[in-house]
């Protein structure tokens, strides 16, 4: 098969398959791109993500451009976010066209509720993999605890929570550097 082709296949499969945003692909995204294709790493995917979080646009969107251009450059790029964002104008698209006929039926109320207690599920999921994967010494486990405290509680930006975790990290890791060279 087009490795082109499969690119483009592999993001419309997840765009079809992701309710919720890009919090409830990560799952997918982990899955497909670092398991099965291994076009990136663990921390290659959290890194993207984290990226595609700050800036403009939709994360999975980001994300898929993201991994796409590493995998196969700006061609990548473009057929990745086309994969991931056609299912979703297809469906949104048929949705729209049909909601107001089926909105008030109790069923379709109800799986609409059914769906959005799955992808809380699905972001729990993410978030004990990502927690896994990179809260591996005591630095990193504080400036997640400070990063959930402050979004939580004080309602901190998650741009400026980023930001910040990340000269956090950077000025940690450069004094352990210094501390070891030292000795």
């Amino acid at each position: 098969m087009n490795i082109y082709f499969d690119l483009f296949l592999t993001f419309a499969k997840m765009g079809a398959c992701t309710f919720g945003g890009g919090y409830a692909m990560l799952p997918i995204l982990q899955r497909e791109v670092v398991e099965k294709k291994g076009w990136a790493t663990e921390e290659e995917l959290t890194d993207y993500f984290a990226v595609g979080q700050c800036t403009p646009g939709i994360i999975a969107v980001n994300t898929a451009t993201f991994i796409g251009c590493k995998y196969k450059g700006a061609l990548g790029g473009i057929l990745a976010t086309l994969g991931v964002v056609f299912p979703s104008v297809v469906i949104i698209t048929v949705i729209a066209a049909c909601l107001s006929n089926f909105a008030d039926i109790p069923v379709v109320k109800h799986a609409l509720a059914g769906i959005n207690a799955a992808v809380v599920a699905l972001i729990a999921s993410s978030v004990l993999k990502l927690g896994k994967s990179n809260l591996k010494d005591a630095v990193s486990v504080c400036i997640f605890l400070a990063a959930v405290v402050l979004a939580f509680f004080a309602g901190v930006s998650p741009v400026i929570l980023i930001v910040c975790a990340g000269a956090a990290g950077y000025v940690a890791r450069t004094l352990a550097g210094r501390k070891e060279g030292a000795q």
